[in-house]
């Protein structure tokens, strides 16, 4: 017996490079090889390349092209922007619980060091509860990092209340846009955040590139050593096809945005509304409103998680149970802790992310698939 054909519905973990991305690689490779440092013709070329892709990225993303710094990904990118503007005094600094492990981990290493962490509650539905934000301790608080959009619920935080008030208390704000550039608008000035997290493989450029926005005028100290590149901030020669790459893909994503973006609601809530009719009873984690058009964090109580994850996989469907970069953790998703699932909701939880490559009728399919999974998984439970 044949096995299914595969569906893919993990974009959130990765994206497939769109052919014309792999293009613009491949023509970098053989045309701006040269150091773009370099003084002389090759080198020059390579310079137009890489200078090229920073102002298309800068329009794009509403900074100023000097306000970009290349990077190898968003996890480099959160992590030079937390680690370089806590180089003082040790202070507080402010996350979500839930956050990406670039932010807790670089967190955690700063409260070895003497730093306090605290986390803003949310409410039910993942988001900032902005009533509670003017209670903050400004006065100690040093750094304010968190997601724009949830990589696991997809859920996007208003941030108009909490930029205001870190502008107010001089207190820069990160923001860890990794899941939402390429898929929502993302406008760096209007967001008032000082400092902004990208991954280019999030929205179908090349792995192994990424960016850091750093306000004009903001210091931001150097976390690595050995080079002038990137206007001292991040040492190493730029990898310029990578970064034509992941130009080329921000331009596709952005040029058609809002086609897109239909697009990936109708297969989402297409997906939804299937999982409600075959699947009930489950439950949709995070802001119905609020969230990315591409993400489902979806839960179906009675059967666990794990054994879903795995039995989909049998079943022909990729998706996964949250962040790619926590995979192998048994413990529930702290975002869905925190929004006050029970266990048998966090327990049970799968996040579908769908893309480019999916159709309806794939959708489709899925479903009657993941039924199947999840009837079966809950047969096993109630006779066990």
């Amino acid at each position: 017996m044949n096995a299914p054909a595969r569906i893919y519905l993990d974009h959130n973990a990765t994206t497939r490079p769109f052919d014309a991305v792999i293009d613009v690689v491949a023509a970098a490779y053989r045309e701006a090889f040269a150091n773009p440092g370099s003084r002389h013709a090759e080198g020059r070329q390579a310079r137009r390349v890489l200078e090229a892709a920073r102002e298309s990225l800068a329009a794009r993303l509403d900074c100023l092209p000097e306000e970009i710094v290349f990077t190898s990904g968003g996890t480099e990118a959160s992590n030079m922007a937390i680690l370089g503007l806590t180089t003082g005094k040790p202070g507080t600094i402010v996350i979500t619980p839930g956050e990406h492990a670039a932010t807790i981990e670089s967190s955690r290493h700063l409260q070895s060091k003497g730093w306090t962490l605290l986390e803003l509650p949310l409410d039910t539905d993942g988001r900032i509860v902005d009533a509670q934000l003017d209670s903050l301790p400004w006065n100690e608080i040093r750094l304010v990092s968190l997601l724009y959009a949830h990589n696991e619920t997809g859920v996007i935080q208003d941030v108009s209340r909490l930029s205001a008030l870190c502008l107010a208390n001089g207190v820069p704000l990160h923001l860890d846009a990794v899941q939402a550039v390429g898929k929502i608008l993302v406008r760096f000035h209007e967001l008032g955040a000082m400092c902004l997290s990208l991954g280019a493989h999030k929205f179908h450029g090349p792995r192994g590139v990424g960016a850091l926005l750093v306000r004009k005028g903001l210091r931001l100290s150097p976390t690595q050593f050995g080079g002038h590149q990137e206007q001292g901030r991040r040492p190493g020669t730029e990898a310029v096809p990578l970064i034509a790459g992941m130009a080329k893909a921000l331009e596709l994503c952005t040029d058609d945005l809002d086609r897109r973006m239909r697009d990936m609601t109708s297969l989402r809530d297409r997906l939804q509304a299937g999982l409600e009719q075959t699947c009930a009873p489950i439950v949709v984690n995070g802001s119905i409103a609020h969230r990315l058009p591409n993400t489902l964090n979806v839960s179906f109580p009675g059967a666990d998680g794990e054994a879903l994850l795995v039995a989909l996989d049998l079943a022909g469907i990729a998706c996964s149970l949250g962040s790619t970069c926590a995979s192998g953790s048994s413990e529930p998703a702290p975002i869905l802790v925190a929004m006050g699932k029970p266990p048998e909701v966090y327990r049970s939880a799968v996040r579908f992310s769908v893309g480019e490559s999916n159709s309806p009728k794939q959708i489709d399919d899925a479903v009657a698939r993941i039924a199947e999974v999840v009837r079966r998984l809950r047969s096993n439970s109630t006779t066990a």
